[in-house]
């Protein structure tokens, strides 16, 4: 991992979505191009020999990091869209959040059993999202083989939650305690 400070350009947003959340605004760090590079390179370089085939990145911001990480892998990009979004057949997930419920959809052909993906999202938090998308990628018969995040709220245990169901690496870049 780069030496590279995220935390500097992390800005905190209190009471945001509301009363009592700290919102950790990345909008600065995907703007500075030294931050967007290192988040990039950090995150493909960690995964880099492990034969990834396709990443997935969840809606919206998931699209963010996942698609420049995939281009870096030298694999595809496939997005886990919210209902609605996508043209042809699709699986569908619904998961629990950290303010009510929702849903991802994935292209029933956007992968299969020969691919190995890697699924990346800006944050985890309780590991819904991150849940949720590798059981689509499982749905297309594609094996998931790591996560990765730029901030992991390590406060509400995601590790905990998605080493329940999945064994497979989960690298982070910045951990709030």
């Amino acid at each position: 991992m780069s030496n590279f400070n995220y935390e500097d350009l992390i800005v905190d947003i209190p009471d945001y979505p509301e009363p009592g959340v700290v919102f950790k605004d990345i909008t600065p760090l995907l703007a500075d191009p030294q931050g967007l590079g290192s988040v990039i390179d950090d995150i493909a370089d960690h995964f880099m020999k492990r034969g990834i085939t396709k990443v997935v990145g969840a809606e919206a911001r998931g699209f963010l990091v996942g698609a420049p990480v995939a281009y870096r892998l030298g694999a595809g990009f496939v997005p886990a869209r919210k209902p609605g979004k996508l043209p042809r057949d699709v699986y569908k997930q619904s998961y629990a959040l950290e303010y009510g419920t929702d849903t991802l959809e994935m292209h029933k052909d956007a992968m299969g059993p020969d691919d190995r993906v890697l699924i990346v999202d800006d944050l985890i938090a309780t590991g819904g999202t991150a849940l949720a998308t590798a059981k689509l990628c499982e749905q297309t018969g594609a094996k998931v083989e790591g996560f990765s995040f730029i901030l992991e709220l390590a406060f509400l245990n995601p590790r905990k939650v998605i080493a329940k169901e999945y064994p497979q690496e989960m690298y982070t870049l910045v951990q709030v305690k």
